[in-house]
């Protein structure tokens, strides 16, 4: 029998997408006996929520056991550029830890495969340990990140500024102020991204969480290996959708009286008619922002369910103090204001959802994409600005949200796309796009389907 060790990046996002990982390779495959996942402890993101969530699977998938690493010091935010130079700066921290841990797991009997995202190749492969990168975004996004070598040789200013565009081969060309979010500037984070682009190809495979029929050139592209000549890339295995699907995200998964008061909203609500704003766990607007969100919502007229975060110290108790004077009042018939977060998964997957304005994240448009549900793009931070060319203009499921220079998006603007999605012929092409491909989700992961065969593949591959 077969263990498989799987070591998530900081943060319950990274946590829950390796879970459901792990679930899916139980599921598939008789020969794996457990799967092991490395938990970094003394870390900010260690919530109680996060803590709540590792308890929640032990009892529900007891194959699948949790390891708490021993504490590392805790660094100072302040010595540090941004927070994605401290997340990198503590996954290195934790490096011996994670080696002395698949040692001891390694007595008993061999790692049959170590799964990480981020690539630390030197810990696996001073034990011969077969060793597969988890990406988290979209194949057409690994495209773009294995290029990023490629393209810092083309200049050497930062890309923030640049009035250029760079050449995915295979693919589409980038806007040089689309590069990710921690690139734009050259500071240390720039060339830690740098670094792991190049260490990518020489991982033994990568999985993605998409299938081939939502990605067809950038699959092509990976396969062919098009994206990168005179580089060779390992496998690239697409075995999604898998999404996260338990009680406390779900909303459905309660007795009626537990169910989200939303959802109690949403099936008052006629069918196709309610369009879904949410941004993400980091997705926190100016008191502007969130002001001309409501002006459009409300010229709109149309019905919405909008989860709201904002910096306000005022906001846990007080809407009103970050919305128009009224606009509670004046839309109570037809809106519902979440305070942030929503049962996501349940609340796309309703029948009187019709649309989503979303952020672009990666999770969040697989989750709409297997509910058949339309977007409209409005990236924010990461890597969501590359993700909405590649979903507005290459997949064909997203109406853009247009912004100006200095990224505020008007409420005339939002008012004009909330309605388009819901009831336009743009609208409706995005609509039956994306329905058919909901369709193709379903058959991904089903026996025959093209990711049940990457799947398969996979688990084969450890054994060669």
């Amino acid at each position: 029998m077969e263990k498989i060790v799987l070591y998530p990046s900081p943060g319950i996002v990274h946590l829950t997408s390796m879970v459901e990982l792990g679930k899916l390779l139980l599921t598939h495959s008789s020969s794996i006996s457990s799967i092991i996942i490395l938990i970094p402890n003394n870390l900010p993101s260690i919530t109680s929520s996060y803590s709540s969530y590792i308890s929640s699977v032990s009892l529900s998938f007891p194959s699948i056991t949790f390891i708490s690493l021993p504490s590392v010091p805790l660094l100072n935010p302040s010595n540090y550029e941004d927070q994605q130079q401290l997340t990198l700066e503590t996954i290195r921290n934790n490096n011996s830890n994670v080696l002395q841990s698949l040692q001891s797991l390694s007595v008993s009997s061999p790692i049959s495969a170590f799964i990480l995202s981020y690539p630390t190749l030197e810990i696996s492969r001073s034990l011969n340990i077969p060793t597969f990168f988890f990406f988290t975004s979209s194949a057409s996004a690994l495209a773009f990140f294995l290029n990023f070598p490629v393209f810092d040789k083309i200049t050497s200013e930062p890309y923030r500024n640049l009035k250029v565009s760079f050449e995915i081969p295979g693919l589409f060309s980038v806007p040089a102020d689309h590069m990710i979010e921690p690139m734009l500037d050259r500071g240390v984070s720039y060339y830690e991204f740098i670094k792991m682009a190049e260490t990518l190809p020489k991982c033994d495979g990568i999985i993605i969480n998409t299938f081939e029929s939502l990605e067809v050139k950038a699959m092509k592209a990976l396969k062919q290996g098009t994206c990168l000549p005179n580089t060779p890339l390992p496998p690239v295995y697409c075995i999604g959708p898998f999404i996260e699907n338990h009680g406390d995200n779900s909303g459905e998964n309660k007795d009626e009286n537990q169910r989200h008061e939303c959802l109690k909203w949403l099936d008052s609500q006629p069918s196709k008619s309610v369009v879904y704003l949410a941004f993400g766990s980091k997705g926190v607007f100016s008191k502007e922002q969130l002001l001309e969100i409501a002006f459009g919502l409300e010229k709109s007229g149309v019905r919405f369910l909008w989860a709201v975060r904002a910096p306000s110290s005022q906001f846990e108790s007080d809407l009103d103090s970050i919305l128009p004077n009224g606009f509670l009042e004046r839309t109570k018939d037809r809106g519902y204001i979440v305070k942030m977060w929503a049962p996501q998964i349940a609340v796309l997957g309703h029948e009187s959802v019709g649309g989503f304005v979303t952020h672009c994240g990666w999770k969040s448009t697989i989750e709409a994409v297997n509910a058949g549900v339309p977007l409209v793009a409005w990236p924010l931070y990461a890597e969501q600005r590359f993700n909405k060319i590649s979903l507005v203009e290459e997949i064909g499921i997203a109406l853009p949200m247009n912004e100006s220079e200095d990224r505020f998006v008007s409420s005339s603007e939002i008012e004009k796309r909330v309605k388009q999605i819901l009831d336009s012929k743009d609208g409706d092409v995005i609509r039956k796009r994306i329905l058919d491909l909901k369709a193709k989700a379903r058959n991904a992961l089903n026996e025959g389907g093209s990711s049940y065969a990457a799947l398969t593949t996979f688990v084969e591959s450890w054994k060669l």
